[in-house]
């Protein structure tokens, strides 16, 4: 009975087998697409095919080593390439020294004019800064005043307070 059970459970072997299988299948079609590709295009821009695409100038031989394709003579009319492929090492070398220079002027250029704007951000900040704290001490210089005042306005009234009970006040409130 247990036998039977077995029977029915796929085994993990041979699902690793059946996706590694459809993997290579996929890989073996990524790979040969290009060349299929490459062969319908070329039917379809066969003369009679009715094409409404200029022929190419560049004649590629496809048969250089089997799967891929590499275009030997392809663009050997093209000047810009050709004269790409004259530059020797160092020609090459300073050229890509220019181009990292030219990069790096126009990092420093914005980050000059970030430099500034933040200089500029900091000036008013610390512009502003130094009205609040002006503004700060006029008020602790005015409540100072103002606690000073009520002590002395405290004294007089307690001066006043006592004068009148010499005379005979008596303070309705406290009753």
């Amino acid at each position: 009975m247990a036998h039977s059970a077995d029977k029915g459970r796929v085994s993990s072997r041979s699902v690793l087998r059946a996706i590694l299988f459809l993997f290579g299948v996929c890989l073996v079609g990524y790979s040969i697409r290009p060349l299929w590709y490459l062969r319908l295009k070329e039917k379809a821009t066969a003369p009679g095919s009715g094409s409404s695409c200029p022929q190419c100038q560049c004649h590629c031989s496809s048969s250089s080593n089997g799967l891929f394709p590499l275009p030997s003579d392809c663009a050997k009319d093209d000047p810009e390439l050709n004269e790409e492929l004259r530059k020797d090492i160092i020609t090459l070398t300073l050229e890509e020294l220019e181009l990292h220079k030219s990069v790096a002027n126009e990092t420093l250029e914005h980050t000059k004019v970030l430099v500034s704007d933040a200089r500029r951000a900091s000036s008013h900040y610390q512009k502003e800064a130094e009205k609040c704290n002006a503004g700060v001490e006029i008020c602790e210089e005015a409540r100072e005043r103002a606690e000073s005042q009520l002590i002395v306005e405290r004294n007089l009234s307690t001066l006043w307070e006592e004068r009148s009970r010499k005379l005979g006040w008596k303070d309705s409130r406290r009753l």
